[in-house]
């Protein structure tokens, strides 16, 4: 019913209210009429809306508007300005305003006398702690600086190109500046050569003509080996070498002894990993269980490398791991956590050498569910090292010389054990997303050879559900001592995305029935029922964009995605920080010696700890995947004219993003190259659909496309459209004004009320094949 007004305009509280208590977006006209606002007084509306979304008390997508989505109390954000008091403004260094909208807006508290590294300016990246306030006057959130991570960035990072002149130009290595080069001057260039990666201070920015720089560092040669993923490390501030102090403490550590530990030297443990692993930091091993009383039963036995025995509280090896909080992996090198001599030597399980270890021992029953568990520190002694295809082999009756002997005592129960685990697996429903991964193989010197999807065997699932059963353990051995500890979390899908979820099913004439707390099993239905059909990859890829991200955090809000109510990370203290806090929680927790987690350790210091590893992790995605992005870019250069066949991977009001088929490379489609028509997007059906024509364009469609840049130093591709449309049913071609098809018609592929899509404006130039 219309709420009618008694007096007035409606309060910002009773506007944001109303908006809040939405399942989805709504849009002005409801609100409007939910307030029984009549013409005049719709004006205000609009004003008061922007108003709220400036703040942040609001998010807009287009013309719809939602409650912005909730922030965690601890988080990273970067300071973007001042409001109109002065006060310092901030926003998520995470966010997806796709998926969220715009994110929403912190307002910075900053005391009298602010502590040590907490003087925050504009432009800064900040770790904060967050709350919202009792009101909503001004910013969602207020925040408060726990330390200042990196100040504002006055410089550009590109690859040098010299010019006859002596002087050059910078090629940006971002995507968002590609075309935008920088002018050199022979004076500025500071011995830079060509194919250096280096970074640039801007002098001048011109309005017209090239924004000139000066050469400030060089930082590498692209002539060199592994210089694509310098550029990604450089970027994004990856620390490359270590400190002094922890090379010192890494050479001066010894091997682990008996002393404290329990000995487990004669079980044949066995590490099964990929076949280029650098590191082999779990090892497992599994028997029928003795005991009458679980008869059909197993023990299962993981035992991790004891890092914390190595890497104390407060060391220079605790700084260094703290700050590159995991290690990083490329096609060419990984850039690791903790020194070689740690994580590839002392706490490598390497066959026949005694190593100290974190084990759990876990009684499974025959139904496959964990009945108890136990914690040891323990000196180990791996019997093999396997990779997963070798491991599969045996089992599916190829043995080689090593897996030969290891057959019948170790890799059967192995298996055996895992066949039972499934079991509580496949009953608890976990999540179940098919989206293959692709792996980039590299030639001897450093080009792509190829692009691969690796087989899923029943070897990795194996390993991964015994390393799932360890992880809750720890969750559930820390809980139980009511110690603090990192849990790694996986928030269920907002509302707002389960809504935006079952409107796009519908257009499939998919249902999607929610009915009491929500589960993964809900989505699995859905995924069932496409398994096999063309439209597998288009839902797969859809219910992925509906969930949430997984991030660590002090606090418990359980893992959605694998339908655990507590899981913690714990198998993995050589590349992940979060283990190694997990690993000396237990080592206090059980009272197994030195190593320990220090009594000053409360869970507000392990969220601040728990925020950064977060970033650091997003960090790490990012830089894999742009390299990735950039080496398939090399591999594709002098490929220009070629037609390549893909699916749509992304559809925005900018236009079509294309995953190739066979190297996953993505590109984009300008909406300007589309058609002679205006393109409206339909969020609900993520496409693009022709208003004349109906011709549609939609997120997982197979089509074929032409290359027509590629942009290697940015790692961006250009693609051209070859493939027809399907067609929209006929409502869904409506949308655009009378104006909007007027502009259409003027100007083909332009987007209404964007000056900047004309066609033929913008365009970047033609790469030179082959060149970087």
């Amino acid at each position: 019913m219309t709420k009618q007004r008694d007096s007035g305009f409606p309060g910002r509280d009773a506007i944001v209210a109303f908006i809040r208590a939405q399942p989805g977006e709504v849009g002005t006209r409801v609100i409007a009429r939910e307030f029984g606002l009549k013409n005049a007084d719709r004006i205000e509306l609009k004003r008061l809306l922007r108003e709220l979304a400036d703040q942040g008390a609001i998010a807009k997508r287009g013309k719809k508007i939602a409650e912005p989505a909730s922030l965690p109390p601890t988080l990273m954000a970067d300071i973007t300005g001042r409001d109109s008091d002065g006060e310092l403004i901030a926003v998520p260094a995470e966010w997806d305003e796709v998926e969220s909208g715009e994110p929403p807006k912190i307002r910075i508290h900053v005391p009298r006398r602010p502590q040590p590294g907490t003087a925050a300016g504009v432009g800064d990246r900040a770790l904060l702690r967050v709350e919202k306030p009792q009101t909503d006057e001004g910013p969602a959130y207020r925040g408060r600086v726990i330390k200042v991570i990196d100040h504002a960035r006055t410089r550009v990072l590109g690859i040098f190109r010299s010019s006859p002149d002596g002087g050059g130009r910078l090629v940006p290595v971002d995507k968002k500046q590609a075309g935008r080069e920088l002018n050199i001057a022979k004076a500025d260039r500071n011995g830079a050569e060509d194919g250096d990666l280096v970074s640039v201070d801007l002098v001048r920015s011109r309005g017209f003509g090239l924004a000139s720089g000066k050469v400030k560092e060089r930082l590498g040669s692209l002539a060199s080996e592994k210089a694509v993923s310098l550029i990604a490390i450089h970027a994004h501030e990856i620390p490359l070498v270590f400190s002094p102090a922890a090379l010192r403490e890494a050479e001066a550590a010894k091997p682990a002894t008996l002393s404290g530990r329990e000995d487990w030297r004669d079980l044949p443990l066995v590490t099964i990993d990929p076949p280029d692993a650098k590191d082999h930091d779990d090892a497992v091993h599994a028997q029928a269980d003795p005991d009458p009383n679980n008869k059909g039963g197993y023990i299962v036995d993981v035992a991790i490398a004891d890092v914390a025995f190595y890497v104390r509280p407060g060391s220079a090896l605790d700084r260094d791991a703290l700050t590159r909080g995991n290690s990083v992996y490329f096609p060419d090198r990984v850039v690791p956590m903790l020194p070689e001599r740690i994580s590839n030597d002392l706490c490598s399980l390497v066959p026949g050498e005694p190593r100290g270890a974190l084990a759990v021992r876990m009684v499974i029953a025959p139904d496959g569910r964990k009945r108890s568990h136990s914690f040891h520190r323990i000196l180990m002694r791996s019997a093999a090292k396997l990779n997963y295809a070798q491991a599969q082999a045996a089992i599916d009756g190829r043995p080689d010389d090593t897996t030969g002997p290891l057959l019948d005592p170790i890799l059967r129960p192995l298996y055996d054990a895992y066949a039972v685990v499934k079991r509580a697996r496949d009953e608890r429903d976990p999540l179940d997303l098919d989206l293959p991964e692709r792996k980039i193989l590299l030639k001897s010197d450093g080009t792509v050879d190829r692009v691969v999807v690796p087989e899923r065997l029943d070897a990795h699932r194996l390993i991964e559900e015994f390393m799932i059963l360890a992880n809750v353990a720890a969750a559930e051995m820390l809980e139980k001592k009511a110690l603090p500890l990192i849990y790694r979390v996986h928030d269920e899908p907002t509302l707002e995305k389960v809504h935006n979820l079952q409107e796009f099913l519908k257009t499939l004439d998919l249902p999607f029935a929610k009915s009491g707390a929500l589960r993964p099993a809900m989505f699995n239905r859905v995924l069932a029922q496409v398994r096999g059909h063309d439209s597998e990859p288009l839902v797969n890829e859809v219910v992925l964009r509906s969930q949430a991200q997984a991030e660590y955090s002090a606090e418990n809000y359980g893992h959605f995605g694998l339908n655990l109510r507590r899981y913690a990370h714990f198998t993995s203290p050589i590349r992940r920080y979060a283990d190694l806090i997990v690993h000396r929680a237990l080592i206090r927790g059980l009272g197994l010696g030195e190593g320990a987690l220090p009594e000053s350790e409360t869970p507000e210091s392990l969220s601040e700890v728990a925020a950064e590893i977060s970033v650091t992790e997003r960090r790490a995605m990012k830089a894999e995947r742009e390299t990735a992005d950039r080496l398939i870019a090399h591999f594709l250069a002098d490929r220009i004219g070629a037609s390549f066949q893909g699916r749509i991977s992304g559809v925005t009001r900018a236009g079509l993003f294309v995953k190739l088929s066979d190297t996953g490379a993505d590109g984009l489609i300008p909406i300007r190259t589309l058609g002679t028509e205006y393109f409206n997007y339909d969020e609900t059906r993520h496409a693009l659909v022709g208003t004349r024509s109906g011709a549609m364009h939609r997120l997982g469609d197979v089509v074929d496309v032409r290359l027509v840049e590629a942009a290697p130093v940015a790692g961006a591709l250009r693609f051209e459209l070859l493939s027809e449309g399907s067609l929209a049913p006929r409502s869904r071609r409506q949308g655009a004004s009378d104006a909007q098809r007027a502009t259409a018609k003027a100007h083909p592929g332009r987007i209404p009320g964007r000056k900047d899509r004309k066609p033929g404006k913008g365009k970047p130039g033609k790469a030179r094949k082959g060149k970087s």
